[in-house]
């Protein structure tokens, strides 16, 4: 398979994601909403400048996806930083190095956006993701808290 092409997603990608969402152990569980409700989302985020939907495609499949959000802060010397989210390879994909070609991409994109950091948050329960973000230098430096609304 040849190495995927990293683009900034479109709305026709959308259900493409939400499949890429939907496949994983964890998305089986919390995604498998209307895809209108996808795509109503992906108009919200496509409006707000700083946050924007990357695909890895070959061919016309798309096989990995993440999010991208720069965030201005006053810590850190006022540091942007780039918030990393929704990180999925296709299963049929996984083990050829696509993840870390997503990161990578992810990096040039928060380093020309001249973003001083990159963080992600990953679920307690993807150990394996964990060991993998590790690999690419990423250090679980945080906890982190959430709490449904």
């Amino acid at each position: 398979m040849s190495a995927p092409h990293f683009r900034k997603a479109d709305r026709g990608d959308v259900a493409s994601i939400a499949a890429l969402l939907a496949e994983d152990d964890l998305g089986q569980h919390r995604e498998g909403a209307p895809l209108q409700s996808y795509l109503d989302a992906f108009d919200r985020m496509s409006a707000q400048p700083g946050n924007i939907v990357v695909v890895g495609v070959v061919g016309d499949d798309v096989v990995a996806c993440y999010q991208l959000t720069l965030i201005e802060g006053l810590s850190r010397g006022g540091a942007r930083r780039a918030q990393i989210e929704a990180v999925r390879v296709a299963a049929s994909q996984r083990g050829a190095g696509i993840g870390r070609l997503a990161l990578q991409d992810a990096e040039t994109r928060a380093r020309a956006a001249g973003c001083r950091l990159m963080q992600l948050t990953s679920d307690r329960s993807r150990e394996a993701a964990h060991r993998f973000y590790e690999s690419l230098g990423f250090e679980a430096t945080h906890l982190g808290f959430k709490r449904t609304l």
